[in-house]
């Protein structure tokens, strides 16, 4: 944990039945910054990840994507998206997907959000995003979807707060 931060649980979801998309609504703006940590697994098929804030499906955001797997490395880019997509083929049927992914100024009103996300799994390998959601609109909810399937059973979704000191 940085010196000097404060991370504080808001919520916690852990899915008890399957679900395409999982949404946190109501989010404070007591924070400086959020961090979600994401353990998953899909139902069946390779699916991609996205997140988009605030219900907006506007073309209001962009990211650039670094990917590797031990043999290669990949590199992408996105802009004018209705989301942002946080992984490529990343959550899978086989092994558990891990996901940090850090908002910050989430709720400054005059500055556009800035999104890390950093992912792994053991059969896909590892991806680094970097998304930007063009509004000065404070986030009040986020929502992840998955686009060819739904999360399973078991998936957890830990958002955090984080106090400047």
């Amino acid at each position: 944990m940085p010196a000097g931060k404060t991370y504080t649980p808001i919520a916690r979801t852990t899915l008890t039945s399957s679900a395409a998309t999982v949404t946190f609504s109501s989010i404070s703006g007591a924070y400086t910054d959020l961090v979600l940590i994401i353990n998953s697994v899909a139902v069946s098929t390779t699916n991609n990840m996205d997140i988009s804030f605030n219900g907006d499906t506007g073309s209001n955001y962009s990211r650039t994507r670094l990917t590797g797997d031990g043999s290669s490395a990949g590199s992408g880019r996105a802009s004018s998206q209705t989301s942002i997509r946080l992984t490529g083929d990343g959550i899978v049927t086989t092994g558990r997907s891990n996901h940090l992914v850090q908002l910050m100024n989430y709720s400054n009103a005059t500055t556009y959000k800035t999104v890390l996300a950093r992912a792994n799994n053991a059969v896909w390998g590892v991806d680094a995003v970097v998304g930007l959601y063009r509004s000065t609109s404070a986030i009040t909810s986020l929502t992840l979807t998955l686009t060819a399937s739904n999360f399973d059973t078991g998936s957890t979704f830990t958002l955090y707060g984080i106090l400047a000191a």
